[in-house]
């Protein structure tokens, strides 16, 4: 019983985790207004990495950073990151991979802004959390509640290729 509580409340982190990346995707790519207004819309012409890149980046790791603004293949990399990790955590198909790279993106994120302005702690923020919750469902079965994870980890291919799951 216990454990059925705890499927259940990872498979909810899981979508909410995937519903937060959806919605980055699709605000930078059509301009909802809320992080990303219509006319900086990547539809719009517009770059959805260079104004982090450019204003939002501090630290010793910001001449990389700042090295990569407004490059096409970074942008590129960028949505269809947000896309892939949204559509596998929402739907919970090919978890481990979709998990591993948001939790990829999430670490870059949080060293583009290590020791930064903190806002509320010196060095943990919610990337650095959001790192750790995926980790824990890339080495969990957050699948298989409120997801297609059980038929999907029951295929042939995934069998097979355990990471796939």
């Amino acid at each position: 019983m216990e454990q059925n509580k705890l499927q259940s409340v990872l498979g909810l982190l899981r979508i909410s985790m995937g519903l937060i990346f959806l919605w980055a995707f699709f605000d930078k790519l059509l301009g909802l207004g809320f992080a990303t207004t219509a006319e900086k819309a990547w539809l719009a012409g517009g770059s959805p990495t260079s104004g982090f890149l450019q204003f939002g980046v501090n630290g010793p790791f910001a001449d990389f950073f700042h090295s990569l603004s407004s490059m096409p293949m970074v942008d590129w990399l960028f949505m269809l990151g947000l896309l892939f990790v949204g559509l596998t955590l929402t739907f919970g198909i090919l978890v481990k991979l979709g998990s591993l790279a948001g939790a990829a993106m999430l670490f870059l994120m949080y060293i583009a802004l290590i020791w930064g302005t903190p806002r509320n702690h010196p060095f943990i923020d919610d990337h650095f959390i959001y790192f750790f919750v995926m980790l824990t469902l890339m080495l969990s079965d957050s699948g298989d509640s409120f997801g297609f994870g059980n038929a999907w980890s029951h295929t042939s291919i995934v069998q097979k290729f355990s990471f796939l799951k």
